[in-house]
């Protein structure tokens, strides 16, 4: 009997800020089934701190979040 722990992630954009939520599956395998696993979420927005995060969630944010969008967010934040 073998358990193996497996981390997989999906991501949502969402709205004209795109934010970017992600999901992360952590599994737990037994044999290579699984037999448990549950779900965390995160989200981000284009003035959020992501140099921590994964090479992946970079990578979209830099593609999604243009000089237009994070404008569009910072001028949003004023509003409120």
């Amino acid at each position: 009997m073998a358990l193996e722990k497996k981390t997989t992630y999906d991501y949502e954009i969402r709205g004209e800020h795109k934010i970017i939520q992600e999901r992360a599956k952590v599994s737990i395998l037994e044999d290579g089934k699984e037999i448990s696993y549950k779900y965390n979420r995160k989200a981000f927005n284009p003035s959020s701190d992501i140099s921590a995060e994964s090479d992946e969630l970079k990578s979209l944010a830099n593609t999604l979040w243009t000089d237009e969008v994070k404008k569009a967010w910072a001028d949003s934040q004023k509003k409120d």
